[in-house]
């Protein structure tokens, strides 16, 4: 038994990856299942949403309200964020139409997608500082709801948007499974002191809640990819410029950590994305095909993940 849940958290993540992705092409390749389609995609991306909701709920439960606080790398993080989507905006905002400016476009967005709830979940088994991812977490969410709309429009004109409106959009979006999981959270920790306790002695389990999240964006991911298939040669770019992003994001975040605790939390913070946000942002206010770079984001960082997370289990045995 020991043998198998060691097996099982040794390759959760590869599994989970295995399983969205055969999800999905079992209901693409039988025909019985086509006229339910829109609904089962609703209801992988509702449920990716509530997974997220619940794993950041048992996150909130481990901290105080005064643990979320700024910390020095979230500042140089944010920048390397930041800087990064401004410049390949502004490269993609003066090329013409084609593969280049389409790659320019999945460079952007993969730098300024918002740190994952999955990130204190990874941090911790790393034995990484929760409470700093958590904060980087908001910092990010802030950041991406008010930077997009500024920057969106000057590359793909929404006539019908002002910049409120994209405002509203990208929050309706991302603040209820951020604002709520914390309030539900902190009023239990200061009312309801007993179950709170219970709570913080699950809340390590919730790594196993991930591995429902992470095959539901699986399963996201390999639809974006089969109803937006670019061609062979434009596929291979979005390949090269996800993993580029992805490991540049990771290795900046341990450079910019200092320090072992925080070159590990730096490192998830920086670069483990939501990608679910990834592809819904690529889809609807970018081109369709751009959402095939979260989706194959969600597949690097994992994996990256899964290695990480190996080599501390073992490490430790």
């Amino acid at each position: 038994m020991n043998k198998a849940v060691q097996f099982f958290k040794d390759w959760m993540l590869p599994l989970a990856i295995t399983t969205g992705i055969s999800l999905y092409l079992f209901y693409h390749f039988t025909p019985v299942l086509k006229p339910y389609g829109a609904v089962l995609h609703q209801i992988a991306s509702e449920g990716q949403r509530l997974v997220i909701a619940v794993l950041l709920f048992f996150q909130f439960v481990q901290i105080s309200p005064h643990d979320v606080r700024l910390r020095r790398w979230h500042l140089g993080a944010l920048l390397v964020q930041v800087l990064g989507f401004f410049l390949f905006a502004g490269l993609s905002a003066i090329l013409p139409e084609g593969a280049g400016r389409m790659l320019l476009e999945c460079a952007m967005i993969c730098l300024i997608c918002p740190c994952a709830a999955a990130a204190g979940v990874i941090t911790r088994k790393l034995d990484g500082d929760l409470a700093a991812t958590v904060s980087y977490l908001c910092l990010t969410n802030l950041a991406a709801t008010f930077l997009i709309p500024m920057v969106i429009p000057m590359i793909r004109p929404a006539s019908d948007l002002g910049f409120w409106a994209y405002v509203a959009r990208i929050a309706l979006k991302v603040f209820p499974v951020l604002v709520l999981p914390g309030l539900v959270a902190w009023t239990i920790r200061y009312t309801t002191h007993k179950l709170q306790r219970r709570l913080m002695r699950f809340a390590p389990n919730s790594f196993y809640i991930w591995f429902i999240g992470l095959t539901l964006a699986m399963v996201l991911a390999s639809h974006a990819l089969f109803m937006n298939y670019p061609g062979g040669w434009a596929l291979a770019g979005i390949v090269a410029v996800s993993v580029a992003t992805c490991a540049l994001q990771f290795f900046l975040g341990r450079r910019i950590g200092k320090g072992r605790v925080d070159s590990i939390t730096a490192g998830q913070g920086l670069g483990q994305k939501n990608t679910g946000f990834l592809i819904w942002l690529g889809y609807n206010y970018l081109t369709p095909v751009t959402s095939v770079a979260g989706g194959l984001y969600a597949i690097w960082q994992n994996l990256f993940n899964s290695w990480e997370l190996y080599q501390h289990e073992h490490k430790e045995i």
